[in-house]
């Protein structure tokens, strides 16, 4: 019997995208924001052959985590999502004003890029050398 599957992309082999498509846009050298979007891989042929499945759980950002803190990050990780998918700041056609929660703004700093590196880095000026910090 003669498999079907020459007609499938890739002869019906399964192969994983991973990835924020969002983040990760193709490069189209001078082109506008359609020429990119019309690039991307959800506008290729292939696509309709896909299965997109989607993570329901970020483990990584709450492991060893207070309860508190699991809860601040789980609302600022549905935050995220949102901004991602348009859900905030109105209908957008390229520009839109978005409302950022006071409790991530940095608001009394006198060297905000120093302090935004401590919080997300603690000690990696005290730790650059050491390879089993990072």
């Amino acid at each position: 019997m003669i498999s079907n599957n020459f007609k499938l992309p890739f002869g019906g082999k399964a192969i994983v995208y991973g990835g924020d498509f969002r983040e990760v846009l193709p490069v189209v050298p001078s082109g506008t924001r359609q020429d990119i979007v019309n690039a991307s891989l959800s506008s290729f042929y292939i696509w309709d052959y896909c299965k997109v499945l989607r993570l329901k759980k970020n483990t990584r950002l709450t492991v060893g985590s207070e309860l508190h803190d699991i809860t601040q990050t789980k609302t600022f990780a549905q935050w995220l999502l949102d901004l991602g998918e348009g859900n905030i700041g109105g209908s957008n056609d390229g520009d839109a004003i978005i409302d950022i929660p006071d409790d991530i703004l940095m608001m009394d700093s006198v060297d905000p890029i120093s302090d935004l590196i401590d919080f997300v880095y603690p000690s990696i000026f005290q730790n650059f050398k050491n390879a089993n910090f990072f």
